[in-house]
């Protein structure tokens, strides 16, 4: 057993699981603690920001709790401006942290929402310039937290006889799941990307169909972001909030795992991917964080039916909900 210095050092490390039928789970804590200490270290050391200093990011809540463990470690001051999304349980947690935390009031969408966070991150910048902001969307130094981790992946599944995966994950900001396919290429596995999308995002061309329900901000975005690299994914899966939730609730049933809404919709599109994509040595699906935070969500109904399949679609213009599913291709943008 390993003797960690911080617990935001043990939250970086997630734990690769087998599930069956060749198919594995990476189950992380809270994911962007990986990338949040990796980018903050590589902000120390270049001067960027010192000890004692202040950093700044807009977060619907796993970043924010990320950053927050970073600077903890650090001795570095955080500033959040959050999402509404953010409820009370980590809501305590980033003020017990001595996180600087702004939450957005209730919005009509979760898009106004961010729109509303990144104009207040450059008002704020405006107002105190020594702040450094973290861009967790657009620098590209977030990538780095996941090069062991995928390099550690990478090892134990050709340990096990795997030469080729479909590695399935949530877009989000674009850094975990273009990442952990850049590592795993570079440790010499065949991998194939399946990305998962909110509907309503704009990442992948879907702002013109909504889901009033979307609960899951973090895996899509009403505005581009830089650090999505589109030419890295080969399909991608468009989910409702009510098939996520049919999935987190058979991920639970299944595996005995209580993730979030994000790793409910993975699942699902694992196992369609499984039985009808490309054929590949193993599946690999990341579950980014816990389902604690969304638990008033998946405990309030009966537990919701699943779709058998998806959509079908060549364009992102023809998607609808609940579920559509596009081989995406590698091609630059939407």
């Amino acid at each position: 057993m390993r003797i960690h210095g911080h617990i935001a050092e043990a939250l970086s490390r997630p734990a690769l699981l087998r599930g069956a039928h060749d198919r594995y789970l990476l189950r992380f804590e809270s994911m962007k603690v990986a990338s949040a200490r990796a980018a903050l270290r590589a902000a120390l050391d270049a001067g960027r920001v010192r000890p004692g200093g202040t950093v700044i990011d807009s977060s619907s809540g796993i970043y924010a709790y990320a950053l927050a463990l970073a600077c903890h470690e650090a001795g570095v001051r955080c500033r959040i401006v959050g999402s509404t999304t953010i409820d009370e349980g980590l809501r305590v947690q980033l003020l017990a942290l001595g996180v600087e935390l702004e939450q957005m009031p209730p919005s009509a969408s979760l898009k106004l929402d961010q729109d509303r966070r990144v104009r207040r991150i450059t008002e704020l910048l405006a107002q105190d310039p020594s702040l450094h902001w973290m861009r967790q969307y657009h620098d590209p130094v977030h990538y780095l937290g996941y090069r062991d981790i995928a390099r550690a992946a990478a090892a134990q599944l050709a340990a096990e006889g795997v030469a080729s995966v479909r590695l399935v994950a949530p877009v989000g900001s674009g850094v975990s799941s273009g990442a952990l396919r850049l590592g795993l290429e570079e440790a010499g596995l065949a991998v194939q990307l399946v990305g998962v999308q909110p509907f309503g995002s704009v990442t992948f061309g879907a702002e013109h169909v909504e889901d009033p329900a979307m609960l899951i901000a973090g895996i899509g975005s009403s505005i581009p972001f830089d650090n999505v690299r589109h030419g890295l994914y080969d399909v991608i899966h468009w989910v409702s909030f009510e098939v996520a939730r049919a999935g987190t609730h058979r991920l639970l049933r299944e595996h005995a795992l209580f993730a979030g809404l994000s790793s409910g919709a993975g699942h699902v599109v694992a196992g369609y991917e499984q039985g009808h994509g490309d054929p590949v040595d193993a599946t690999v699906q990341v579950l980014p964080d816990t389902g604690h935070r969304y638990l008033r969500a998946l405990a309030e109904h009966t537990e919701p039916a699943e779709p058998v399949r998806p959509r079908l679609v060549d364009d992102p213009s023809g998607i609808a909900l609940p579920w559509s599913r596009m081989r995406w291709s590698g091609r630059d943008r939407a």
